[in-house]
């Protein structure tokens, strides 16, 4: 385990330096103010906001099934006969000038009580402060090292930092830390603030939530180290380019999937807020292609907000 995982990191990724203007904000020279309101605000205003909030149907569980809700974009409700985990919990319709474009799958009111919340990373779009500060009685948040400060005061009962590799064990589960290619700041300077994906084990089975990442090769080191069964994998916001710095499309998910070792691949981050410059239906009808082709389809699991799926 590394002492400082913000300054050395494995698998031999380079630290990406701080971004320290808008213009350094995103990863591509392309990406200024003129063409973040019409690609990311104003295309949004002018698109109608899909989908639905579902009423909760959670199934009833045995022992060793896990039961996976996809809320949108990164967040997720993951469900064992005795836990419940919220990841990267956003229920906003707005964050900032960015309109989600697709409600949230489930209500903060339709949520059953939540044993523990594990948050990726600080950017708004993945730890939402107003949206954990509505969850009913979170008990544990766990997250990388130096968000603990932002999360005083959200209603945890308790806090755990993890630096890479690190891993935090509770009763019966067990939750490690694992490592990614992006970055943590919140704002422009805080770039102490650590960030990463979890692999959660409970039961016999093990879910792993990437969180944001562009490709690398470090995911190879989670597939030696912990196998995971089920891969939560990003698959938007990886156009133009550049943006795969710090993101990655279906075809890197698809090299992840097997780089982990995972039996099941679902995808993430895509279709809820327009963060690049793809179309927003093309990932899930990309990554569909790419699993016919290489004969993984049974293998995909794309799931529909708010409707639970049984592992």
């Amino acid at each position: 385990m590394n002492s400082d995982p913000g300054h050395h990191q494995p698998g031999g990724f380079k630290h990406r330096r701080i971004p320290r203007s808008f213009k350094e904000l995103t990863p591509t020279n392309a990406f200024n103010p003129r063409t973040f309101f019409h690609e990311m605000v104003w295309k949004a205003l002018l698109t109608k906001r899909a989908g639905h909030h579902k009423r909760p149907a959670f199934p009833t569980l045995t022992k060793g099934q896990v039961a996976l809700t996809w809320i949108g974009h990164a967040s997720f409700l993951v469900q064992f006969t005795d836990l419940n985990v919220l990841i990267d919990p956003n229920f906003a319709n707005w964050l900032f000038l960015l309109k989600r474009i697709k409600h949230s799958g489930l209500k903060i009111k339709d949520l059953p009580p939540i044993d523990l919340v594990l948050l990726t990373h600080a950017h708004f779009d993945h730890f939402h402060k107003p949206s954990i500060r509505k969850l009913p009685a979170p008990k544990i948040g766990v997250m990388p090292w130096g968000m603990g400060e932002l999360a005083r005061g959200l209603g945890f009962e308790r806090i755990i930092e993890l630096k890479w590799w690190e891993s935090f064990s509770h009763g019966d589960w067990k939750v490690t830390l694992t490592p990614c290619q992006h970055w943590g700041a919140r704002m422009l300077h805080d770039h102490h603030r650590g960030y990463g994906g979890f692999v959660l084990e409970h039961q016999g089975r093990s879910v792993y939530h990437a969180g944001d990442s562009g490709y690398y090769g470090g995911f190879k080191e989670i597939g030696q180290r912990l196998a995971p069964e089920i891969a939560l994998l990003p698959i938007g916001a990886y156009y133009p380019e550049s943006f795969r710095n710090v993101h990655m499309g279906p075809d890197e998910a698809v090299k992840v999937f097997h780089d982990v070792r995972a039996r099941w691949l679902v995808p993430m981050h895509y279709g809820t807020f327009k963060l690049s410059f793809e179309d927003v239906e093309e990932p899930p009808r990309w990554l569909n292609e790419i699993a016919a082709r290489d004969g993984l389809t049974e293998h995909v699991r794309v799931l529909e907000e708010g409707v639970p799926s049984v592992f």
